[in-house]
């Protein structure tokens, strides 16, 4: 890609949920998995395609020794989100020193690495609207980090938001919820990571936090960085909020949380979106199989207890 000038700040340009349509995977293991119970267990499928019927973010967090195989992967999904004429909202994972070694440790293995990653990753989206929820947890975590490891974070964040800038894309980088650091801190970590060229924010990643406290937050954050700045808040397990001692691996009694809408009644909330898809584990804790990997009782256990 020839090199250009860095992009306008996406914050001018509107939001862009507002109008578009949200992508359902037809082929999502909850779909499966509905087909699977239809017949011998009708309510458990009920209760499940709840889940295979609503629109949820696409991960990618792999190939990142192989930046030809993400590109490739990237622009499969989104020619097909954009053929059935809706919105693709993607969500980049391949961060060096990733979840600080814990349950979804990994990312690319170095910083040259990361940067021919996330080129491909944004080649793959090509020209064409799209939302990217930017690294979850890198913000936030940047505490397990040393010093020099810290400013290379920041670095690599703030060369991704250009990237993918420059492909049109409305970028959130993710920002924590609002348990984990305080409004100003979470605002001057954005700042550090090129949030000015963003369009804003991504809060409640994979957590429960209730709505109305992460809208406040959000509301915070924003205007500790101007006012300019916009989020976008997962609603996918926040149904009951949190649990008890705010336990996020797999906490038990969680329940699915308002469906993806850009009709949220606030000026710098985007939209709500289920960012983590639900029904896929947060790691090998509270009897869970490996992060990301699919887990048809926990699911069952969101939808049932999905108000509703």
């Amino acid at each position: 890609m020839p090199a250009q000038s860095p992009a306008a700040p996406a914050t001018a340009s509107g939001n862009p949920f507002a109008g578009s349509r949200f992508y359902v995977d037809p082929d999502s293991e909850a779909v499966a998995a509905v087909a699977r119970l239809r017949n011998s267990a009708p309510a458990d499928a009920a209760a499940l395609s709840r889940i295979a019927n609503t629109s949820h973010a696409d991960w990618f967090g792999g190939d990142t020794a192989n930046p030809d195989a993400v590109r490739t992967r990237v622009a499969g999904r989104v020619n097909e989100i954009r053929a059935a004429g809706a919105l693709p909202v993607l969500v980049a994972y391949a961060i060096p020193n990733r979840d600080c070694g814990s349950y979804s440790a990994g990312g690319a293995g170095s910083p040259d690495s990361y940067r021919a990653w996330i080129a491909a990753f944004a080649a793959g989206i090509g020209r064409g609207p799209a939302a990217v929820i930017l690294e979850p947890d890198a913000i936030a975590q940047t505490d397990c980090l040393s010093a020099a490891d810290r400013q290379t974070r920041y670095s690599l964040l703030s060369n991704a938001v250009d990237v993918l800038a420059r492909a049109g894309v409305a970028v959130y980088l993710d920002a924590g919820n609002a348990t984990w650091h305080s409004a100003a801190d979470t605002a001057a970590r954005l700042r550090a990571a090129g949030v000015d060229r963003a369009r804003g924010f991504a809060l409640n990643v994979s957590n429960f936090d209730e709505t109305a406290d992460e809208r406040a937050y959000a509301a915070a954050v924003s205007a500790a960085l101007g006012g300019t700045a916009h989020a976008v808040i997962d609603t996918s397990r926040n149904g009951l909020g949190p649990a008890p001692g705010n336990v996020w691996c797999n906490p038990p009694g969680r329940a699915l949380g308002a469906a993806p809408t850009s009709n949220v009644g606030d000026p710098i909330v985007d939209a709500y979106l289920w960012i983590k898809v639900p029904g896929e584990s947060d790691g090998t804790c509270n009897g869970g199989p490996g992060a990301g990997q699919w887990w048809l009782d926990y699911a069952l256990g969101l939808a049932a207890r999905a108000a509703g």
